[in-house]
C-alpha cells in the first residue's frame, strides 16, 4: 500500500459521505484526509478535533486561524498544507495578498498587532528548541483572553501534528491555490 498515493477504492463505505462533502469544496480529495481515513478511529478523532477548531463561534477570525496555520506549515515544510491553508485564507478574507507573504510578517505593515503577536506565537511553539517566554505571554494575553488563547496554543498544536504528518509522508501541493503560486513572493 503506497501512503503517498492513497485511493478512494480504499475507503470505508461509512466515510464515504465525509468524503463526498470533500470532493464538492475543494473539486477532489484530499490526499491527507485518505491516509488519515486507512485508520478510521485516528481519522474521526483528527476530523473531530479539526471541526471544533475550525467552528464559526471559534473566539479566533478564520483570516487569523488561516495565517497562523500558513506559517506552521512553512516552518515544518508541508507543501499540502501551505497550498489549503493559503486557499482558506483567501477564501476567508477574500484577498490572497497576504497569505502569499506569511514568511515575512515581520517586514510587512500588512499584519496587525494581532496577527504579530500569533504568529511569533506560532513559531514559538514550532520551534522544538523555542522557549514561549513570560514576554511574549503577556504580549498574547493583551490581545487574547483566555478561552482564545487555549484555542490559539491548540490550533497551533493541531497544525504542528498535521504539517509534520504531512510532511514525514512527503504528501504533495494538490494545487488548491495554484492562481497564488504565480504571485508567491520569493522567500
Amino acid at each position: 500500500m503506497n501512503v503517498t498515493d492513497p485511493s478512494e477504492s480504499s475507503l470505508r463505505w461509512y466515510l464515504r459521505p465525509v468524503f463526498a462533502r470533500q470532493r464538492r469544496r475543494f473539486g477532489q480529495l484530499l490526499k491527507p484526509a485518505l491516509v488519515w481515513a486507512r485508520v478510521p478511529p485516528l481519522f474521526a478523532a483528527l476530523s473531530l478535533f479539526n471541526a471544533a477548531l475550525d467552528r464559526r463561534a471559534s473566539p479566533l477570525a478564520p483570516a487569523l486561524r488561516s495565517l497562523v496555520q500558513i506559517r506552521v506549515s512553512q516552518l515544518n515544510h508541508c507543501a499540502f498544507c501551505i497550498d489549503l491553508n493559503e486557499a482558506l485564507a483567501a477564501e476567508r478574507s477574500g484577498a490572497i495578498d497576504k497569505a502569499l507573504t506569511v514568511s515575512q510578517w515581520r517586514d510587512r505593515d500588512a499584519f496587525d498587532a494581532t496577527e504579530r503577536v500569533a504568529l511569533e506565537y506560532a513559531e514559538a511553539m514550532t520551534d522544538s528548541a523555542g522557549r514561549v517566554d513570560a514576554g511574549l505571554m503577556a504580549r498574547l494575553r493583551a490581545h487574547f483572553d483566555e478561552p482564545a488563547l487555549i484555542e490559539l496554543t491548540a490550533l497551533i498544536a493541531f497544525q504542528n501534528l498535521s504539517s509534520k504528518f504531512n510532511a514525514a509522508l512527503d504528501i504533495p501541493s494538490q494545487g488548491l491555490c495554484t492562481p497564488a503560486r504565480s504571485k508567491r513572493p520569493s522567500p
